[in-house]
């Protein structure tokens, strides 16, 4: 199960698929057309009553299947959709592309917003945001150096937090993974490990802790049914205001 952004979803055995090529809008350049995603997720929701197409920020498709439909249809519904998800994919990826950051940019770390100070050294450029400091070379992009330095970051911070949470649960996840993930905050296989997002380095704790909680109560309800989001609710009572700054705040991070 996934911790998807901004909304949370139901999901039951998603699978992937490659993409063929997709079909220009008319009177759009093929050349000015979005490549198209490595994938295509299939996912079967019992509540559903129609296909349902998503673009996500990344540009990767999202496909609902209804109970009662197939693959099959669900891969003719896809190629009926060619010309809108070029048109679309183009639109998605234009409003949720990365923002640059430069010298005196703002960007949230430790869910507060802190300010880059970029200084020209003799063998490159220091990068400073609250208390990090990184180094880059002369025309490296400023965002890149401070995301892998968050990547560090979360290495660091995310896992021993995930896993004091674990124990005061009385909870054993699996493999812990940091990830560069465009669509959802965390995950948990069934089998118990668990991917988490490396921007959860710059919400405020309590934020961040509730998707950790939200992943690790999967280990004990592997869905989002009313139990799942009643154990949430037993040991994240704010749930809900959780959410909410997802929702809100949680696109200012990419």
């Amino acid at each position: 199960m996934q911790l998807t952004l901004p909304l949370f979803e139901l999901q039951d055995g998603p699978s992937t698929v490659p993409v063929s090529p997709l079909v220009p809008p008319p009177g759009l350049p093929r050349s000015l057309v979005p490549p198209p995603p490595d994938r295509i997720e299939f996912v079967r929701t019992p509540r559903a009553r129609r296909y349902i197409l998503r673009i996500r920020p990344d540009g990767t498709l999202r496909v609902t299947v209804p109970r009662w439909g197939s693959k099959r249809e669900a891969r003719d519904f896809v190629a009926r959709q060619g010309r809108w998800i070029a048109r679309e994919r183009q639109r998605v990826l234009q409003e949720h592309g990365c923002r640059e950051w430069q010298d005196g940019s703002e960007i949230w770390l430790r869910g507060e917003q802190v300010r880059v100070t970029v200084t020209a050294v003799a063998d490159g450029l220091t990068i400073s945001y609250g208390d990090r400091q990184v180094s880059a070379r002369n025309g490296d992009a400023i965002r890149t150096a401070i995301e892998q330095d968050l990547r560090t970051l979360a290495r660091q911070e995310l896992e021993p937090r995930l896993r004091e949470l674990a124990a005061e649960h009385d909870l054993r996840p699996g493999r812990v993974s940091i990830r560069n993930q465009r669509s959802r905050w965390g995950s948990c296989a069934r089998e118990g490990n668990i991917a988490l997002n490396f921007r959860l380095v710059q919400m405020p704790a309590a934020i961040r802790d509730y998707v950790l909680l939200h992943e690790l109560m999967h280990l004990r309800q592997q869905n989002h049914s009313r139990r799942f989001w009643r154990l949430v609710e037993q040991v994240c009572p704010g749930f809900k205001d959780a959410e909410q700054w997802l929702r809100v705040q949680g696109k200012a991070l990419f």
